[in-house]
């Protein structure tokens, strides 16, 4: 279907953003403002020229945010059209432009500044809009060294960086996969993204032949990759000692200021659950009807043929009955985005595939879809209106400096309106109950269990280097492998499995895929208690979404009623999980 051929109605406005007509004009003015920063050098010592700096690098960041989105976001509607192509290209450009001229704030605040001082400044109703930025600049001060030895360890990041970057280059360009059969016996060339199409198939001997030829392609390199990965580890030690960070986990949780504590919680928690998971794995195994459960059974639906049909005016009805109980103001603005241009319908040629929430400070939130009427659709545009409503929220109540939320709490929003979505659907007897009970047992096994397992890996990998100075790609394959029958046991374990660390990118973003855990941790005990009506629940959630960046994620966090530095919460979700995986296995 071409674009022109879809009801506005169904298309997004993005004159919120930009208009179009005012796009070069923006980028033209803001061109010539791109250096403004450099008048600052060497004056920060002086609150009054530091406040102007802070502001000013706050409307110039504000401005190539709003050029960029628009770009990027007019591409996305056709990937293929020249003239979006290069205006991504040059707001790219002059975004790093823009940020190479603001390089030197940070390192000369820390330079001027004690850290008492910082703490009054954060305190200051002048700097009120900054507090939060210079009270973090404080609390890291005592890890930054020198100006000239910051600078080293600046430049040598171009050099660390390269294993991410060799990986990436391999995985995606280099790696080579055996051919493989599609459903119709026919041979095709296997991708990472076939890979995922194949493993959903009802067809077990085509499952198991992408299973073999994709990690087979891994193992086949697993020297290689073993050696790019044991840099990556050496490269978090490394700027963990020179930072004084005792280790590469503190270090990476540090830069949100996460407590240690919430990820040792999650690993612990999660240990103790594994039992449910491996009854929810005989569950699946007997609604499969196989007589001996594999690694390539892990991903294709157990119940098939539930689908909700519906149109997407049927869809979004359903979304917002079943997220009324988030109020009438957030129902209103789930109202606003479908009838006032916040979202981008269906899918269209050359549009960008999948589906996500964006937008800049100055705009409202827009969400992008490629909608079919399929159960995971619906679910699809609860999850993507969360991401918008939490950046609305944020939006509203917060300055721009404070109204970015960091990435720990990112996925929490979106989460729980499909925790609730979830629990609707069950209470209204809307869609197959076991469809649904499979569908939230599999959204825990993939993000609760596998990302904490990824999580342990990271962990016992990273300890290994740090007490022994190295690790080996064979000891890494047995440290995976002996985590496999932990979680899954010893049916489901085979020897290609130890090699599934080898294709996992997000481990050269070290201890990062702990968040997506904690994520559906926090959404569960949210959404518990808001749909049961807890004093205080919604008012405490409303409160999160406000926040923003404004104050440390967990302490956002506990405005929600979760703290993760005590069990309660991955005792709640546990629950939620064991309760689902029993009452399915009884259906």
């Amino acid at each position: 279907m071409k674009r022109s051929e879809v009801n506005d109605r169904y298309k997004w406005n993005l004159d919120s953003v930009m208009r179009a007509d005012k796009w070069e004009e923006a980028f033209r003015a803001l061109s010539a403002d791109k250096n403004a920063l450099s008048a600052f050098v060497g004056t920060l010592k002086d609150k009054s020229k530091l406040l102007a700096c802070l502001k000013l690098e706050s409307d110039l960041s504000l401005r190539i945010e709003n050029l960029y989105v628009y770009a990027k976001m007019k591409q996305d509607e056709n990937t293929a059209l020249a003239s979006s192509q290069s205006m991504v290209g040059r707001a790219s450009n002059l975004a790093a432009e823009i940020s190479a001229s603001a390089s030197f704030i940070s390192p000369e605040i820390i330079a001027s500044y004690t850290e008492e001082e910082l703490v009054a400044l954060s305190k200051e109703e002048a700097f009120s809009d900054y507090s939060y930025v210079l009270s973090e600049l404080a609390r890291n001060r005592k890890r930054y060294l020198s100006d000239k030895e910051e600078k080293i360890l600046a430049r040598a990041a171009e050099l660390a960086d390269g294993y991410h970057t060799a990986f990436t280059m391999f995985d995606n360009a280099d790696v080579k996969f055996a051919r493989v059969k599609d459903e119709e016996g026919k041979k095709i060339d296997l991708t990472h993204g076939v890979y995922g199409e194949l493993l959903m198939s009802k067809d077990r001997s085509v499952r198991k032949s992408a299973y073999k030829s994709m990690f087979g392609a891994y193992k086949d390199m697993i020297n290689t990759i073993g050696a790019l990965y044991l840099g990556n580890i050496k490269k978090d030690e490394f700027y963990a000692y020179f930072h004084n960070y005792q280790t590469a986990l503190e270090m990476c949780l540090d830069g949100e200021n996460v407590d240690v504590r919430a990820y040792q919680n999650l690993i612990e928690s999660v240990n103790q659950g594994i039992p449910a998971l491996k009854a929810y794995l005989k569950t699946r195994k007997k609604l499969l009807g196989v007589s001996k459960l594999t690694m390539y059974d892990m991903h294709v639906p157990v119940v098939a043929g539930a689908d909700l049909k519906l149109t997407y005016e049927e869809a979004y009805d359903l979304v917002i009955r079943a997220l009324s109980c988030l109020g009438e103001d957030y129902v209103s603005l789930l109202e606003q985005a479908r009838d006032g241009g916040w979202i981008d319908v269906y899918e269209t040629e050359n549009k960008r595939s999948g589906a996500y929430s964006w937008g800049t400070y100055s705009s409202h939130p827009y969400v992008l879809l490629n909608y079919k009427p399929t159960t995971h659709e619906v679910f699809t545009i609860a999850h993507e209106l969360g991401h918008a409503m939490h950046s609305y929220k944020s939006d509203a109540a917060q300055p721009f400096p404070k109204a970015g939320y960091e990435i720990f709490v990112a996925e929490i929003a979106s989460t729980v309106n499909e925790m609730l979505l979830y629990r609707y659907l069950l209470k209204e007897g809307k869609a197959d109950r076991r469809y649904l009970l499979s569908y939230l047992a599999d959204m825990f096994r993939t993000t609760f269990f596998r990302q904490t397992m990824f999580a342990e890996f990271e962990l016992k990998a990273h300890e290994k280097v740090e007490k022994e100075g190295t690790v080996t790609p064979a000891e890494l394959c047995e440290i995976y492998a002996a985590l496999n029958k932990k979680y899954y046991g010893a049916e489901p374990t085979d020897e290609l499995i130890s090699y599934e660390w080898a294709r996992i990118p997000h481990f050269y973003s070290s201890f990062y895929v702990y968040k997506y855990a904690t994520g559906i941790v926090s959404a569960a005990a949210i959404s518990k208690d808001i749909f049961e009506g807890k004093p205080g629940a919604l008012e405490g959630y409303m409160k999160f979404l406000s926040l923003g960046g404004s104050k440390p994620p967990l302490d956002i966090l506990r405005e929600a009623g979760v703290d993760l530095t005590s069990k309660e919460p991955f005792e709640k979700a546990l629950s939620l999980f064991a309760e689902s995986v029993e009452e399915l296995n009884r259906l």
